[in-house]
């Protein structure tokens, strides 16, 4: 009776393990879970086999003259979505030229796809210029196509992408994708929708309720309504509006410390700055320039003593030396030169140094309307300009006293595209490694005798009784 017990037994313990051999390999069938992780796996490796080279068309969207564009794609946070993207497949890129997100685009437009709490609305709008797949000009379909936004973009005949033509075809060509140049930027409607209804939103809240009564800001009392004006008469103005004086363009004066005029010494204060080059060594060329050559010191003074504050990259001697006859011949290039050196801002190394930490690259407004210079963060400092003629800030704050900051570079920069911008960077430069500032340290003697050149160089009898002896 043993013997068919234990027989039993066992089989009912083959028939468990074979239940639960089959419930095991039941969901093995192509599910959703299992085949979205088996894809991502393999893209994973994938991915890492390709990866992104030199010769990808994302580094040459980067380094193309599409550089609006560039700059969005960055400020998005696209560039390991397009990555991922590349690893795939190839890509097809739609650039807008320059002009369209500079000049052609609607401001308010421009500036709702940049606030931060609109980041989804210019990823979306950004990757609609992009397909999965690679579209040359020789196979240019035209009928519907998907993009990484998830929305379908109309290609017609004659090179059509939506509204926009495509004005540069197979503007560059790369192994994993191609750009083609547009004239507009595209706009999904996902994109176009999410804008109106923002703007519809912002102007019914600026909207007064009707019969709102009208508070007078000056007395906080209600505005009384205005007497009726005869057909012809002159036009009635409070007394207020008649004495208020108009809006000015330039700003109001600084109050100075300690001055009667409650007003900065401009004169005085670019004394002393280019008396610094002087003292500081290395910046003589620059100095020179500005006393004997233009009358930029003087004009300088004018503008901080009305209350405007400047920056002021000043190439050394060295870079200065690198100029050309041709450069420095032509009537105005000096000016030219220097007003490219000065910033209508008031920054220092380290505010410099910490705006492109954080956002990798800056546009600075110069004197010289309306050329911009570009600040970069490269190998521990700030770079400015592109290229063979971009130059590095290397002797950090030689002068700051609050209205004018004075930061010493390694080269003459020229605007971009300008017919005198020649490579005016030493080329077996290094980076240089900012540690310590530089220390002045001068007897008494040697600073009354700069003091004495400097009054003799504006021309000015100084109020050192000692340069009268020496006189």
């Amino acid at each position: 009776m043993g013997a068919p017990v234990h027989g039993a037994l066992l089989f009912f313990l083959l028939l468990l393990a074979g239940a639960s051999a089959a419930e095991e390999t039941a969901p093995q069938e192509p599910t959703l879970p299992a085949a979205t992780s088996g894809s991502s796996s393999g893209a994973g490796a994938g991915g890492a086999a390709v990866g992104v080279n030199s010769n990808s068309v994302l580094v040459a969207l980067l380094d193309s003259h599409y550089t609006e564009l560039a700059e969005l794609v960055e400020k998005a946070l696209l560039l390991q979505t397009l990555e991922d993207a590349v690893g795939k497949h190839n890509v097809t890129i739609f650039a807008p030229r320059n002009e369209a997100l500079e000049r052609d685009l609607d401001p308010e437009f421009k500036r709702f796809l940049l606030e931060p709490r609109n980041l989804r609305s210019l990823q979306a709008l950004l990757l609609y210029h992009v397909l999965p797949a690679r579209l040359p000009s020789e196979s240019w379909p035209a009928a519907p196509h998907p993009t990484l936004s998830g929305e379908d973009v109309e290609l017609a005949a004659g090179m059509r992408v939506g509204s926009a033509a495509v004005t540069r075809p197979d503007a560059v060509l790369r192994p994993d994708g191609v750009i083609h140049g547009i004239e507009r930027l595209l706009v999904p409607r996902s994109v176009q929708e999410d804008f109106n209804r923002r703007r519809s939103l912002a102007a019914i809240s600026a909207v007064l309720p009707t019969g709102a009564p009208e508070v007078d800001p000056r007395t906080h009392r209600l505005k009384k309504p205005a007497p009726p004006v005869p057909p012809g008469a002159p036009p009635v103005l409070p007394i207020w509006d008649a004495m208020a004086p108009g809006p000015s363009i330039a700003p109001a004066p600084a109050p100075g410390p300690s001055t009667g005029k409650h007003h900065f010494d401009g004169h005085s204060q670019v004394k002393d700055f280019i008396q610094t080059l002087l003292l500081y060594g290395g910046y003589n060329e620059l100095a020179d320039i500005l006393v004997n050559l233009t009358s930029l010191a003087t004009e300088m003074g004018r503008l901080v003593s009305e209350g405007y504050v400047l920056t002021v990259l000043a190439p050394n001697d060295e870079a200065m030396a690198r100029l050309t006859t041709d450069q420095l011949s032509e009537p105005g290039s000096p000016e030219n030169i220097l007003y490219y050196h000065m910033v209508p801002e008031y920054q220092t190394e380290e505010s410099m140094y910490n705006a492109v930490r954080r956002f990798g690259k800056v546009r600075y407004d110069t004197l010289r309307l309306p050329h911009k210079v570009v600040a970069r963060e490269a190998d521990g400092s700030v770079k400015f300009g592109q290229g063979e003629g971009s130059a590095y800030l290397f002797d950090p704050d030689i002068y700051t006293d609050g209205r004018i900051s004075v930061q010493g570079i390694d080269a003459v920069l020229f605007p971009p595209g300008d017919k005198n911008a020649t490579q005016t960077a030493d080329p077996h430069r290094k980076p240089p490694a900012i540690t310590t500032k530089k220390k002045i340290k001068l007897r008494r003697g040697k600073l009354l005798e700069a003091s004495c050149q400097m009054a003799g160089l504006f021309g000015q009898r100084s109020r050192f009784s000692s340069c009268q002896d020496q006189d």
